[in-house]
């Protein structure tokens, strides 16, 4: 295995990473409307993830910077192609930490409902805009034989990359909805409970999908590989263990079924970075974007010297703020 290579499964690893910690944000942002219900059930599902939804975003940063310092080529021709989805994603990202922060000094209830609006709208068109971008990877862009991307922004909207969007909306909105269960007492868990319920079987249904579609995508032949075998029964056993009851290990299979739904996709891209559509002579390959060799072995030692602190720091932190927080602890900050 080369150090390209290995990057590759690096920056794999940190888009499964980011998927699976600010999923569950995502998640929680979308349903903390009908999960709360009264403006203390809305503060308490929004404070399961007040203390950590900005540090999981840094997994995102990570993942960027990594494709920028290991594979240029590949960074080049994906901000460029998916420019304005970008900025659309950015414009979600910060209208979702403004609402945070806003909603908490409105002064009034109508201030608080325009925020919490905001919140659920951009907490919903995030992952739908990355998960565009990711099944645009697989499926093919107009690529040039200069690397360069040479569509238009509607060749971005293709039927599998929005599928794939909204594959990641649907398992965001489960995986928020069975860590609400895990963080949250009363009325408000009994409403996430039942909303993971009711979720549950339509992910079943849009991740058989997103299999199948996935691997005729690829064109990796007739039968559907691990990866894409482990997507779909991680989230029917999801399914499965939420009717039980069972909420600790319904996150767990939720967080496997997040990660192993970014992995399918990686897994089929591989060893291309990114399908050209125009010849598969012009697709972007692990081979031809990779830095240079020197370049790779210094990021590989930061890698290996601060990715163990970051684990820690954040395993701490989920330690810390790991408390259960009730519906009535609020009610006075009405």
């Amino acid at each position: 295995m080369t150090l390209a290579d290995f990057w590759f499964i690096a920056i794999t690893v940190l888009w499964m990473g980011f998927f699976i910690l600010e999923g569950f944000d995502f998640g929680v942002g979308m349903l903390h409307g009908p999960v709360g219900k009264d403006e203390a059930g809305r503060r308490a599902a929004i404070a399961t993830i007040g203390p950590l939804w900005d540090g999981n975003e840094v997994w995102l940063v990570v993942a960027g910077a990594a494709i920028f310092a290991a594979f240029p080529g590949w960074y080049a021709t994906m901000f460029s192609g998916l420019y304005l989805a970008m900025v659309l994603l950015l414009v979600a990202l910060i209208l979702r930490g403004t609402s945070f922060e806003f909603r908490s000094k409105a002064s009034s209830q109508r201030s608080r409902d325009t925020f919490s609006h905001l919140l659920t709208i951009a907490s919903a068109v995030a992952p739908f805009l990355l998960g565009v971008a990711l099944g645009d990877l697989l499926v093919g862009l107009p690529i040039g034989a200069d690397q360069e991307f040479t569509g238009t922004f509607l060749d971005l909207l293709q039927p599998y990359a929005l599928f794939v969007g909204i594959t990641f909306v649907v398992l965001a909105a489960m995986h928020g909805a069975t860590f609400l269960t895990l963080k949250t007492t009363g009325e408000v868990r009994e409403r996430a409970a039942r909303l993971a319920r009711r979720i549950a079987p339509v992910a079943a249904v849009v991740v058989l999908i997103f299999a199948i579609w996935t691997h005729a995508t690829a064109g990796k032949g007739f039968f559907p590989n691990v990866i894409e075998i482990a997507v779909v029964l991680a989230v029917l056993a999801a399914a499965w263990l939420i009717k039980e009851n069972r909420e600790g290990w319904a996150f767990t299979i939720t967080t496997i079924a997040m990660a192993s739904t970014v992995l399918a996709i990686f897994t089929d891209l591989y060893p291309r970075v990114m399908v050209s559509s125009t010849s598969a002579a012009y697709s972007l390959t692990v081979a031809n974007t990779a830095s240079g060799s020197y370049a790779l072995k210094v990021m590989t030692v930061v890698l290996v010297v601060f990715l163990p602190a970051v684990l820690i720091y954040q395993s701490w932190t989920y330690h810390v703020f790991r408390q259960r927080i009730s519906h009535h602890d609020l009610r006075g900050d009405d």
